[in-house]
């Protein structure tokens, strides 16, 4: 259908705005085209069509670049464009433009609701939508809308297909998404491309860089439309909504019937049920049900600590074990315990703690039956009967159950004695080292002392008997 732009005023700035222009809209969701080609393009949304098919592996698309992007990105790994400023490489034109912007820091489009800026006009389109609740794209299999078409195919391969497309080619983790694929091999990489120009801190993904940066600014552009209250992310809005105001949880495990509010939840959830492990360790074969716990496990053997306290320096291989120290800094600690008062800055602390006094070891060992107060304590255990050895030494290759092993035998390779005796200056390796060392100065003054008290005595006694001898020899 062919209509004249003159009789419409509200269109995007992507349209051209010029009195007389022929556009062409959909006559299915209503969205408009300076070209005929690019409305048959955008058709295929609705319809499925995907005419264009992979020669390699059979892959269908809908219009003929997605093949050309398809390869590079799955099966050549070819990267034509390249960064003149820093020399990084992209499969794809658009992404070259996206990422000269990290140079340049120029963000043009503006959100005239929070405002918000950003690098592309379409990045901004979507954006809108959180304002809006504009949901144009639908699942044909359960009727679920969505803010962007790309977030169709990717519902559908998530709940109804379970479809994982994209494969690892180092450790074999499969994806249902592109991106994924690109963002876990980052895991084997190391590579953080993404970088806090205020603390320097840097990111595997953009929107963990995006996400940081709120910390430095306070900003929270997501807002409740009910209340008013204001989040820095979207899913806690998801989830405040759910929980605070509607009480919906939309996904229920048939399993045990716990609810959740967002699917990739239930999923990762009913992991605990099924007992499936996805992502594989590809330096020990260990698996996991989460992407995450695979990354923190990677760190064990690589020796990452990428979280450091901004106070003492100290680092971490976890999130998580890094905001739980920085308590050890405050002076904060308003769990106490009741039965002799010791006062904790966590309550999970306190929990622990009670268990001194109660005897509770709620952590069972499967296998022998013994039970512990603390389950990192029973993860250790557990290691005698597995014989599993985690903490790999990069230079020789030996191998130990516990971490807190580790940097003592990289002593015996770097040389280092931290430990250094008082008395004498000499330095050791090992604490016990230092503590069996001291024992030398104190048998020496304990000898010393012995014999200096024995020799008194007899001097001493020849003194006396010197004398009485004396006294004896003048009355007689």
């Amino acid at each position: 259908m062919e209509k004249e732009f003159c009789e419409r005023t509200d269109f995007s700035d992507d349209v051209n705005n010029e009195k007389g222009k022929i556009l062409y809209d959909c006559d299915i969701c209503g969205k408009f085209f300076s070209r005929k080609a690019s409305l048959l393009i955008h058709k295929r949304i609705h319809t499925g069509e995907k005419p264009y098919h992979c020669d390699i592996c059979g892959k269908s698309f809908s219009q003929t670049g997605s093949i050309i992007i398809h390869k590079r990105n799955v099966h050549t790994g070819e990267k034509p464009y390249c960064c003149e400023i820093c020399g990084k490489s992209f499969s794809q034109g658009n992404d070259l433009t996206k990422h000269r912007c990290v140079h340049t820091g120029e963000m043009p489009y503006h959100c005239d609701t929070c405002g918000r800026s950003f690098f592309r006009n379409h990045v901004l389109a979507r954006h809108r939508r959180i304002h809006t609740g504009e949901k144009p794209y639908h699942c044909d299999i359960c009727g679920k809308s969505f803010a962007q078409t790309s977030s169709v195919p990717i519902h559908k391969r998530n709940v109804h297909t379970g479809e994982r497309p994209y494969r690892c080619e180092i450790c074999g983790t499969s994806f249902s998404r592109n991106n994924g694929l690109t963002r876990h091999r980052r895991i084997h990489t190391g590579e953080k491309p993404y970088h806090c120009d205020i603390c320097g801190k840097t990111f595997t993904q953009n929107n963990g860089l995006t996400r940081h940066r709120r910390i430095h600014t306070g900003e929270k552009p997501y807002q409740c439309d009910i209340c008013g209250k204001s989040f820095s992310e979207t899913s806690p809005l998801s989830i405040h909504k759910c929980v605070v105001h509607t009480g919906e949880e939309l996904y229920n495990c048939e399993f045990c019937g716990k609810s959740f509010s967002q699917n990739n939840d239930l999923v990762n959830h009913k992991r605990i049920h099924t007992g499936v492990k996805p992502y594989h360790c590809y330096i020990c074969g260990k698996s996991f049900c989460e992407d995450i716990n695979l990354t923190n496990h990677i760190r064990i053997h690589t020796g990452e600590k990428p979280y450091q306290c901004d106070i003492c320096g100290k680092s971490f291989s976890h999130g998580p074990n890094l905001a739980v120290h920085k308590h050890v800094h405050s002076s904060v600690k308003p769990y106490h315990c009741e039965i002799c008062g010791k006062s904790f800055s966590r309550n999970d602390y306190l929990s622990s703690h009670k268990r001194v006094h109660t005897g509770d070891k709620p952590y069972h060992c499967d296998i022998c039956g013994k039970s512990f107060s603390q389950d990192n304590h029973l993860t250790k255990h557990k290691r005698i009967h597995t014989g599993e050895k985690p903490y790999h030494c990069e230079i020789c290759g030996k191998s130990f159950s516990q971490n807190e092993q580790l940097p003592k035998h990289m002593r015996v390779h770097t040389g280092e004695k931290p430990y250094h005796c008082e008395i004498c200056g000499k330095s050791f390796s090992r604490i016990y080292n230092l503590t069996r060392h001291k024992r030398t100065h104190t048998d020496y003054q304990m000898t010393s002392a012995s014999q200096d008290f024995d020799i008194s005595n007899v001097i001493r006694m020849e003194s006396l008997l010197k004398t009485e001898q004396r006294c004896y020899t003048k009355h007689v």
